[in-house]
C-alpha cells in the first residue's frame, strides 16, 4: 500500500497547487466538506467493491488517486480558515497556528499507530470502513458545526476594471503577482524549500544508510523518529502557549539552528545512541516552534481574498524539491560516502537558514507584527492593495498581548 500512498500524496500536491483560485472563489467551507465527502465515498468503495470481487487493480489506483487529489484542496480549505477562526475566538494568530500544527503532528504520529492497531485487530477492510467514516464525519462537522457565515468566499470573480468575469489563469496569476511584491514571503519560501529538500534527503536516504552502517537497523530509525516526533508535538504545544509573546525573528533562527545542522553532524560524528537521541529530542522540540511563526507571517501578510492562491503556490514551491532530496542524497552517498555527505548537508542547512537572515526583509517579521492587511482590503486588478505599504487594522487577537495563531513545513511544515 506504500506505493498507493505515495501516488495519493503526489496527486494531492499537484491538485492543491492548481486549486487556489477555486478555493478563493467558492469558499473554503464548501470546498472542505465537498472534498471530505468525495474522499468518504472513494474510501468506502474500496472495501465494498472488494467484498463483491469487483475491485480490479486499475480501479483501486483510480480510487486512491481520487482520495489524494481531493485531499489537496480540502487541506488548503481548512488551512485558510485558521485566521478567521483566530479572529472569531479572539486568540493570537501564533496560538491558532500552533494548535493547528499540534493537531497535524498528532495526526501524523498517532494516526499511523491507530491505523495499524485497527488493522491488526479487525483487518484491513474494517480499517478502510473506519477511514471512510472519519472522512464523512469531517464533512458533517465542517458543513454543520462551523459558525454561520464562516468560511464563505471573500472575493468576486468579476474584474474591477469593467465587471467582466475573470478567467481562471488570470486569477491564478494574481497569486504570483502578489508573491513577487512580498520579499519576506519569497525569502521564507525559498529558505523552507531548501530545508525541505535537505530534510527529505536526510530522512529517506542518510538516516537509513547510517542505521545500516552503525548496526542500529530499523529499530534505530524508529527510535529516533519517535523521539523527534514526540518532542516536536511538545514544542508545538509550548509554542501555541507562548509564541505570541516571543520575538519571531529570534525564535525562527534559533529553531532552525537547533533542528537543522546538529542532526546531520551527530550522525557523522559516530556518537553513541544516547547522544543521537538527545540531539533529535532537542531538535524536535525546537522545530515545533517554527510552524506557528511561519503560519502567522503568511496569514498576516496576505489579503483574505488571496489566501487560497498564495498559500497553494507557496506550499507547492516549498515542497517542490522534496522528490529530489532522496535522489540527490543517494547519488552523493554512492559517490563520496555517508560522512562527507552528512557534513555537507549540515553545512548547507546552517548556511541556508543563517545567510537568509542577513537579508533586510527579515526585520519585517516583528516590525509588522499584528498589522497585517485587512481581510477585505480594496485591491487592484492584480490583487494587491492600492498602496504598497497599506496595512489593515490590527486583527482581533493577532497582536502581542491580545487574548491570552498563521504555516508540510505548507506554508508546508518545517523541521523533522
Amino acid at each position: 500500500m506504500g506505493d498507493h500512498q505515495q501516488s495519493a500524496k503526489g496527486s494531492s500536491r499537484v491538485v492543491k497547487a492548481l486549486t487556489g483560485p477555486l478555493v478563493d472563489r467558492v469558499g473554503p467551507r464548501v470546498v472542505s466538506w465537498t472534498t471530505d465527502s468525495l474522499s468518504a465515498v472513494a474510501a468506502g468503495l474500496v472495501p465494498l467493491l472488494y467484498a463483491v470481487d469487483l475491485l480490479p487493480f486499475w480501479l483501486l489506483l483510480v480510487l486512491v488517486a481520487v482520495i489524494g487529489a481531493v485531499r489537496g484542496p480540502g487541506d488548503l480549505a481548512k488551512d485558510i480558515m485558521v485566521p478567521e477562526a483566530a479572529e472569531r475566538s479572539a486568540v493570537a494568530l501564533e496560538r491558532a497556528t500552533g494548535i493547528s500544527g499540534v493537531t497535524e503532528r498528532l495526526a501524523s504520529t498517532v494516526g499511523p499507530a491507530a491505523g495499524g492497531a485497527l488493522v491488526a485487530l479487525l483487518g484491513p477492510q474494517a480499517g478502510l470502513v473506519v477511514n471512510a467514516a472519519c472522512f464523512a464525519l469531517g464533512s458533517v462537522i465542517i458543513g454543520l458545526a462551523l459558525p454561520r457565515g464562516m468560511g464563505h468566499p471573500t472575493e468576486s470573480a468579476a474584474s474591477p476594471e469593467g465587471g467582466k468575469e475573470q478567467g481562471y489563469w488570470r486569477r491564478f496569476g494574481e497569486g504570483f503577482t502578489f508573491l513577487r511584491g512580498e520579499p519576506l514571503l519569497l525569502t521564507v519560501i525559498v529558505t523552507v524549500g531548501i530545508t525541505n529538500l535537505l530534510d527529505a534527503a536526510f530522512m529517506t536516504v542518510l538516516v537509513p544508510v547510517w542505521a545500516k552502517e552503525s548496526g542500529g537497523g530499523p529499530a534505530a530509525i524508529g527510535l529516533i523518529s519517535s523521539v523527534a516526533g514526540i518532542t516536536a508535538v511538545l514544542g508545538s504545544l509550548v509554542a501555541a502557549a507562548v509564541a505570541h509573546r516571543l520575538r519571531r525573528r529570534l525564535v525562527f533562527f534559533a529553531g532552525f539552528l537547533i533542528v537543522g545542522a546538529p542532526r546531520f553532524l551527530v550522525l557523522a560524528s559516530g556518537a553513541p545512541m544516547w547522544a543521537v537521541l538527545a540531539v533529535f529530542a532537542v531538535g524536535g522540540f525546537g522545530g515545533g516552534f517554527l510552524n506557528p511563526i511561519l503560519g502567522a507571517i503568511s496569514f498576516e501578510r496576505v489579503p483574505r481574498q488571496l489566501l487560497g492562491r498564495v498559500r497553494a503556490l507557496g506550499g507547492s514551491l516549498t515542497w517542490a524539491g522534496i522528490p529530489l532530496g532522496g535522489l540527490l542524497a543517494g547519488a552523493a552517498v554512492a559517490s563520496f560516502g555517508l560522512v562527507p555527505v552528512l557534513v555537507a548537508g549540515g553545512a548547507a542547512y546552517f548556511l541556508t537558514t543563517n545567510l537568509a537572515g542577513l537579508r533586510p526583509e527579515w526585520r519585517e517579521m516583528d516590525r509588522l507584527r499584528g498589522a497585517g492587511r485587512a481581510p477585505n482590503e480594496a485591491s487592484g486588478a492584480d490583487g494587491r492593495p492600492s498602496s504598497p505599504h497599506a496595512t489593515g487594522p490590527v486583527r482581533p487577537g493577532s497582536g502581542e498581548g491580545a487574548g491570552e495563531e498563521a504555516r508540510e513545513k505548507e506554508m508546508p511544515r518545517s523541521g523533522p
